[in-house]
């Protein structure tokens, strides 16, 4: 077998793995900080085996079905903290739970597009100096991303999450996905350490997939509690905004992987196929991940009513996503990211991050009349004003993505996972 090197990825992996599970199983009572390390090694070292397992399984089914896969499994650890979060709160009304999912799911939305998008498109720039772009079957995720977002700003309106939100949501996302999996199978090469698995014949490597997914969901499920409540309990213990830890910390963790996975193709001249596939993730996010929230929230409860109320500050923290949500899709809606477009995604990003601390600290601790606690509010409304000149330029575009919805209209001549990408 070729490349056996690859083992060792696989093999740290696993001994990041262990520890968080031994002291699991082991009922060890240990600092919250040291909980939170170990458990967060473990999601982490668990992330890592459910990318490789997800990138292995692309010979098996269309590579439009394994980039959603790939976005759905890789950013699982994410859904485990939020959902911890959410039950939490549904058990305990009164707690700050609540408060904690909605940090840890627009957090891991805004760093997806305001971090990684923004990364694709300057690795890329430097690389070839050209914009990424993205094959015409991408159309899909941004036309059930462009739906969702526009539902989004619903929610703030009514400040709430309710079950027919969660519905809704969710009926997008299987809508989405029934989609994709009607898509043809592509031919695959794998690299890196997914090579090792896609050498083995099919049913060995379909057995070695599958355990990689057992083991590493095994240690999402077990480490995605203690990781959460260490997290809240280091903030208090350090007196750290545990509200900043769970919202940046708890995603940046969960998704280093997928983070990771595609600075290397952007690095490889496949921007295209990395960008599609932490569009998926966005989409599946935006949609999957918020959709769930209303109804664990309401399982953990023990009835639909009442829904799960969002406080004055949460109603700005998914307003802000959301606007960030719109910004991408018109900018996205051409099939191409330009350098120009990356940097703008992130200097609101960077802005809506530290604008709030350097406000405080200004003496009333306002800025121009605005508190830094209504910050958000002022960059929902740059990003609107962002979205405006690119809406007129990209409108012909926009309304082309309704196209995703015709999977026989879509190119065959997409970029594969070994070869390299087309950038005239």
């Amino acid at each position: 077998m070729k490349h056996r090197y690859h083992i060792i990825p696989f093999a740290l992996a696993l001994l990041a793995i262990v520890p968080g599970l031994y002291v699991r199983g082991a009922h060890l009572c240990l600092t919250p900080q040291l909980t939170a390390l170990l458990a967060g090694l473990a999601i982490l070292g668990a992330s890592f085996l459910l990318l490789w397992a997800c990138e292995a399984a692309q010979q098996d089914i269309s590579q439009s079905l394994a980039l959603a896969v790939v976005a759905l499994v890789a950013v699982a650890p994410e859904y485990m903290v939020d959902m911890y979060f959410t039950w939490q709160a549904g058990r305990h009304p009164e707690s700050n739970y609540a408060h904690y999912a909605v940090a840890n799911m627009t957090g891991a939305n805004r760093l997806l597009i305001g971090v990684a998008w923004a990364a694709i498109a300057v690795i890329f720039w430097f690389k070839t100096r050209q914009s990424v772009r993205i094959d015409t079957e991408r159309r899909t995720e941004l036309f059930f991303l462009g739906l969702a977002t526009v539902y989004a700003f619903v929610l703030p309106i009514k400040g709430s999450l309710a079950w027919y939100d969660g519905v809704v949501l969710l009926g997008l996302y299987v809508w989405y996905m029934t989609l994709s999996a009607r898509r043809p199978v592509a031919e695959f090469e794998a690299e890196g350490p997914a090579e090792l698995l896609a050498e083995l014949p099919v049913l060995p490597r379909r057995l070695a997939t599958a355990g990689a997914f057992l083991v590493a969901l095994v240690a999402v499920v077990f480490n995605a509690g203690p990781f959460s409540e260490g997290l809240v309990a280091t903030g208090k213990a350090w007196h750290i905004n545990e509200f900043l830890l769970v919202q940046w910390l708890a995603p940046i963790a969960s998704e280093a992987p997928e983070f990771l996975v595609a600075i290397m193709f952007a690095l490889r001249r496949q921007a295209g196929l990395a960008l599609g596939s932490l569009l998926s993730a966005k989409l599946n996010q935006w949609s999957l991940l918020v959709g769930m929230i209303p109804l664990v929230y309401a399982l953990a409860f023990g009835g639909l009513t009442p829904p799960m109320p969002l406080s004055g500050f949460q109603m700005e923290e998914v307003l802000l996503t959301a606007a960030q949500s719109l910004l991408a899709v018109v900018l996205l809606a051409s099939l191409q990211l330009s350098l120009a477009s990356g940097v703008l995604l992130f200097v609101l990003f960077f802005g809506q991050l530290v604008t709030p601390q350097l406000v405080a600290a200004l003496p009333g601790g306002t800025l121009l009349g605005v508190q830094a606690d209504h910050m958000h509010y002022v960059f929902s409304v740059l990003y609107g004003i962002a979205v405006l000149p690119v809406l007129v330029r990209n409108w012909p575009a926009i309304l082309r993505l309704r196209w995703g919805l015709r999977i026989e209209t879509c190119s065959d001549t997409r970029p594969q996972m070994g070869a390299p990408e087309k950038t005239d």
